[in-house]
């Protein structure tokens, strides 16, 4: 089996880093940074949404697992004190894999001459430094409402638990195909009105956002990468026909994993 490992960077997770690279390749395992077919990341959600865009080209074929240097990161199965076990468990048992939907997202240009498709994790995030953010809502060719507000955000099911959840959305199960639309901060008054409630999309729906009024910059966020799109004509967002694959070496329930990120211990 081919592995590789993405760190944090700071002196702790470098440590486990190379301390996990070298026992594996002593396992008879292959380092393999272009095609693995495991990829460990050791630092917190930040290091784990890194590893995911870094082989976001080889998705069908390559499964990620957490360790977690920090803070509890909520993708990290796995604590500095078990990576022995967890190196273990790599060179000699196979890993059960659980596939969770991505969404895809798709900006449009007024000319029709350029398209930028992505792929996100956690979220994408809709901003303006111009004003308010102005789209028509269109779902499955429809239209839905006009938007006027701070901005929107759609996430994934397991992207559900970060700011999506900040902004008052639903927490979903990731294994539910779905896609959830969030608003932040929107303009509900007596003559401009919206559902104002988070909006959960089933994978044969797509969500369509097209800008109206005056041009605008918008600041498009997918995941934590953030890029300014002007003369955008339409931003398109559906659950994606990708998968993340996680690796599992033994259960960590969803729910178990909201209650250990959420809610206090009850000896706390």
């Amino acid at each position: 089996m081919k592995f590789a490992i993405v760190s944090k960077g700071d002196e702790r997770s470098n440590k486990i880093q190379a301390t996990m690279k070298q026992h594996l390749i002593d396992f008879d395992l292959e380092y393999d940074e272009t095609t693995p077919d495991l990829v460990i990341s050791v630092g917190g959600d930040g290091t784990f949404l890194e590893a995911f865009h870094q082989y976001i080209h080889c998705l069908s074929r390559t499964s990620f697992i957490g360790v977690h240097t920090g803070h509890l990161g909520f993708y990290a199965d796995w604590t500095p004190e078990e990576v022995e076990k967890l190196i273990i468990e790599i060179a000699k048992t196979p890993f059960q894999v659980v596939e969770y939907p991505i969404l895809e997202v798709t900006i449009r240009d007024q000319d029709g001459g350029e398209e930028n498709r992505f792929l996100a994790l956690n979220e994408a995030t809709i901003k303006t430094a111009e004003g308010s953010v102005v789209f028509d809502v269109e779902i499955k060719g429809s239209h839905f409402e006009t938007f006027r507000g701070d901005g929107l955000c759609i996430a994934t099911p397991s992207g559900s638990t970060a700011y999506n959840k900040a902004l008052g959305g639903g927490i979903i199960h990731p294994s539910l195909e779905a896609i959830q639309l969030t608003e932040i901060a929107s303009i509900n008054n007596r003559v401009f009105r919206t559902i104002g409630s988070p909006l959960i999309l089933p994978k044969h729906h797509t969500c369509m956002l097209k800008p109206i009024g005056q041009k605008k910059t918008f600041l498009i966020a997918v995941d934590h990468f953030t890029k300014n799109y002007s003369n955008v004509k339409s931003i398109q967002c559906r659950v994606a026909k990708e998968r993340v694959r996680f690796a599992r070496f033994r259960p960590f329930p969803f729910w178990d994993r909201v209650r250990d990120s959420f809610v206090a211990d009850d000896d706390v």
